[in-house]
């Protein structure tokens, strides 16, 4: 997703910390640090109770209350990191995920897992309220509200081992974050592989009828272990005020491209009478994995409310935001499927033409990609590294750090090799942990939150019933992900080698 970097520096070491604040996401997720959050409130602080409307939703506009210097982020730049935290690589492998839906049926899925999503970051927002009253915290970040949503079951067991809510958490969340990692190495290889097979043919003709002969060029994954170094050593740049002109120029590239992106897409939309209303069941399940990893983006919102100069407006920006999003998705994977039906490949700029025009857009989204790597591996190494570090003495500290980048990174590079296909890599991140930070735990925390005050049945069902959708997502998205992945479908076509436009 699009990022600035200077967000994931600020939930790096939250996990440790009860008032740290993680976050997830792709060009998805952002990290804001604790430390910029010290002066800010998201509610007012008083020793127990709920905060004002209570389950009914978000607290009451009057109870937040704002502390210190009034140097938080307006609405407008709030909306901004909430877009750029929910877009990212996940919005072009969209238009492949409704092909496994169905015409009718991914559009119609991709609204309701919208508006189910949007609703458990309410969820999440109004339980971290809940406990900033119960505790008088000034900030929770997504751990700490599972933990003490723990703490407050009936259950003794549940109790004595809340912290371990905070470690799952954190868990998924470095999971999360090392896919999209992995993600970003395929998605590299793809669009670099398929720019330079047809460097000899590319030329100022984007006629969608033209025919390229693809020159014949290294496996994907030779592309993979040649980007390696390059990545090793942007890693390597920790000040985060060198990476964030770097990420401004990401986002400004990627931006671009989309909207050239969406340009070619509108012209010449062939007849779609011969595409399938619902697609196979089978294929649903990596519909399910595709659609979550992009609507992953759940971390970023305590850190970004509690960041505000006025609180009280970020339900308004979370829905306005969330609405912007939701339709930008289902807009692009439509007209991308319209447009290259059953053709259409696992990222869309795949299906561009190879002109100069378009592979220039492969190649800026590409630029944003690489970039972007830094920023959402800089959360699991500060999550990782630190506490290793600290086993060794002061002098050997940075060799171990760098020594550290350079094996994590490169884990990230040989499991992209070991699943070389973007569609399935992105499938099977979104399977195994966007679904659980997105759809399983934030029911869960709203009855282990309010089950001791009393909770409706019918809340209760509603919860129960998106966390087994969720769970059901899970199991059955991450095993057809992996079938897929060892016998592939003869209908799935992922290779970039041969190519008509």
């Amino acid at each position: 997703m699009m990022a600035d970097p200077k967000e994931p520096e600020k939930g790096a070491v939250e996990l440790s910390t009860p008032n740290a604040a993680p976050s997830t996401g792709t060009m998805s997720t952002r990290r804001l640090r604790s430390e910029d959050y010290n002066d800010y409130s998201s509610t007012d602080v008083t020793p127990e109770g709920s905060p004002p409307g209570g389950m009914n939703g978000f607290a009451h506009p009057e109870s937040y209350q704002r502390f210190g210097e009034a140097n938080g982020t307006t609405w407008y730049q709030t909306l901004i990191h909430l877009l750029k935290g929910n877009i990212g690589t996940g919005l072009l492998g969209l238009p492949l995920a409704v092909k496994n839906a169905g015409i009718l049926l991914g559009p119609v899925s991709l609204l309701v897992m919208g508006v189910v999503a949007v609703h458990c970051m309410g969820i999440l927002v109004k339980c971290a309220h809940h406990f900033c009253y119960r505790f008088q915290k000034q900030f929770l970040d997504y751990g700490g509200a599972v933990m003490y949503g723990l703490e407050s079951t009936p259950s003794a067991w549940l109790r004595t081992h809340a912290i371990w809510g905070r470690r799952v958490v954190g868990l998924f969340l470095i999971v999360t974050q090392l896919g999209f990692c992995c993600v970003y190495f395929v998605f590299l290889a793809d669009n670099l592989k398929q720019v330079i097979s047809a460097a000899n043919g590319t030329t100022n003709d984007c006629s969608p009828n033209r025919t390229v002969v693809m020159t014949p060029t290294m496996d994907s994954r030779l592309y993979m272990l040649s980007i390696l170094p390059f990545v090793v050593l942007l890693t390597f740049i920790q000040n985060l005020k060198v990476l964030s002109i770097f990420s401004m120029l990401a986002n400004v590239a990627m931006l671009v491209s989309l909207v050239v992106i969406y340009q070619y897409i509108v012209r010449d939309i062939p007849d779609p009478s011969d595409l399938p209303l619902a697609a196979a069941w089978k294929t649903y399940p990596l519909f399910f994995g595709t659609a979550i990893f992009a609507f992953e983006g759940i971390g970023v919102v305590l850190p970004l409310e509690n960041k505000m100069k006025n609180p009280r407006q970020f339900p308004v920006i979370l829905y306005v935001g969330m609405t912007i999003v939701t339709i930008l998705y289902i807009s692009l994977s439509v007209l991308g499927y319209l447009r290259f039906g059953a053709g259409i490949q696992a990222s869309i700029t795949l299906n561009l033409p190879n002109c100069w025009l378009y592979q220039a857009v492969k190649l800026l989204f590409s630029f944003g990609i690489f970039f972007t790597y830094a920023v959402q591996f800089y959360v699991p190494a500060e999550i990782i590294i630190p506490p290793l570090i600290a086993r060794v003495s002061e002098r050997w500290g940075w060799l171990v750090n760098l020594l550290l980048r350079v094996v994590l990174v490169s884990v990230t590079c040989v499991l992209a090799i070991l699943i070389p296909r973007l569609d399935i890599v992105i499938s099977l991140v979104g399977s195994v942990s966007s679904s659980a930070l997105a759809l399983i735990f934030p029911p869960l925390l709203e009855i282990a939150t309010y089950y001791t005050e009393g909770i409706h049945p019918i809340v209760v069902a509603k919860d129960i019933a998106i966390s087994l959708f969720g769970f059901v997502g899970f199991v059955v998205g991450t095993y057809e992900a992996l079938v897929e992945l060892i016998a592939p479908a003869a209908a799935v076509v992922n290779s970039t080698s041969v190519m008509v436009q």
